[in-house]
């Protein structure tokens, strides 16, 4: 069985939003329509506490996108993004939410970053995505969403590391570094992954 991942399509990252991925609502059109495709579709959000450790402006002298170590780990400070509960955590009023069958949500422990939809930047907690799906007997999953350069690529990676069959669906989602995309499909073709553009599943 096969099923659509939609990953963080939430107001903050679309342009009017906090850390907003540029031309980010663009894709919406061809997630929606990209859902009429599949039995099973479920999304990710991020849905950080207000006093989130990736959050620059909780760590005084400190600037947004400056990297720090933190928990033995590298890590981006961001914009406040996806506080629970705010209209920025809000999935986009254009897309459509009405064949979501779950949304698994991450980031809401405030000392770990998560860009997976599968567990936290490490490793310790799990969202419990991979068992949903098992239990749902997909074998197969197709990404889409924001960022594809950060929360849709380590999604991507997780589940091949999970033992899933994962293909990005290119024209479905937007990078904040065109640079660091190159790389990263790169790295999804290294370890397994495909990339297809949506006119490729009609």
């Amino acid at each position: 069985m096969k099923a659509l991942v939609i990953i963080d399509m939430q107001n903050d990252f679309i342009p009017g939003g906090s850390l907003a991925v540029t031309c980010g609502e663009t894709i919406i059109p061809i997630i929606n329509k990209l859902q009429e495709k599949f039995e099973l579709v479920i999304a990710t959000q991020d849905w950080h506490p207000r006093d989130h450790s990736s959050f620059a402006k909780n760590h005084p002298g400190k600037k947004e996108f400056e990297n720090i170590q933190l928990n033995e780990l590298e890590q981006t400070l961001w914009p406040v993004h996806c506080v629970q509960n705010s209209f920025g955590a809000e999935f986009h009023a254009d897309l459509n939410t009405v064949k979501f069958e779950a949304i698994f949500r991450k980031g809401t422990n405030k000392e770990m970053d998560s860009y997976s939809g599968f567990f936290d930047n490490a490793h310790l907690k799990s969202t419990g995505l991979a068992g949903y799906l098992e239990d749902k007997g997909v074998s197969t999953l197709y990404f889409c969403g924001l960022a594809a350069d950060y929360c849709v690529y380590y999604s991507i990676m997780d589940a091949l590391k999970e033992g899933f069959e994962a293909i990005l669906i290119e024209d479905a989602t937007k990078a904040i570094s065109e640079e660091k995309f190159i790389e990263a499909k790169k790295e999804i073709l290294q370890a397994g992954g495909s990339i297809i553009t949506s006119k490729e599943l009609d």
